[in-house]
């Protein structure tokens, strides 16, 4: 795979937001269709990139074909993690790049930040519907942790995963 794993450019903002919301749309993540709120934070990329890490997946023509956004311990956006956990969330793919383990390569370059840091465990949330996305992660070595399914709004429920980053495949 010639995918390389790198720091979001401020240039690349823009487009990374919109590749977020066309790909949790077409996927049903965003429950209330275009209106839905949550799209307004997926296109704050700049916001996150202060925060946060944005990490971005490219082509050998510097096409960005996925990002994830990693928090580390004491970032606003980790929104599950716990003493000693990373937790990585937004994760999207464009559609050119589905199929060719890019979104695994994300989860995996997140893993490694947070082993950088010493920390012992990562976690993240899920909408319980995705199970491709549930697929992937249980193959690295993530499993659920039902005791921290969450709500973000009511109605909403997100599933809880985590994996012990001595323990991922």
């Amino acid at each position: 795979m010639d995918i390389m794993i790198r720091a979001a450019r401020p240039a690349e903002f823009d487009a990374i937001g919109e590749l977020l919301v066309a790909a949790y749309a077409a996927d049903g993540l965003l429950a209330f269709g275009a209106d839905d709120p949550y799209a307004g934070k997926l296109r704050d990329v700049a916001h996150r990139a202060e925060h946060a890490e944005v990490l971005t997946a490219i082509d050998a023509d510097g096409a960005v074909l996925g990002v994830v956004t990693f928090a580390a311990p004491g970032s606003p956006y980790a929104e599950i993690a716990g003493p000693g956990e990373g937790e990585f969330r937004m994760l999207a793919v464009a559609p050119g790049g589905r199929g060719r383990g890019i979104g695994e390569t994300l989860v995996r370059a997140c893993m490694d930040r947070a082993r950088s840091l010493g920390l012992s465990r990562m976690v993240l949330s899920a909408m319980p519907h995705i199970d491709k996305a549930h697929r992937v992660y249980e193959r690295i070595g993530f499993t659920r942790i039902p005791e921290r399914d969450w709500e973000p709004i009511p109605g909403i429920r997100l599933w809880a995963f985590a994996c012990g980053l001595g323990d991922a495949t």
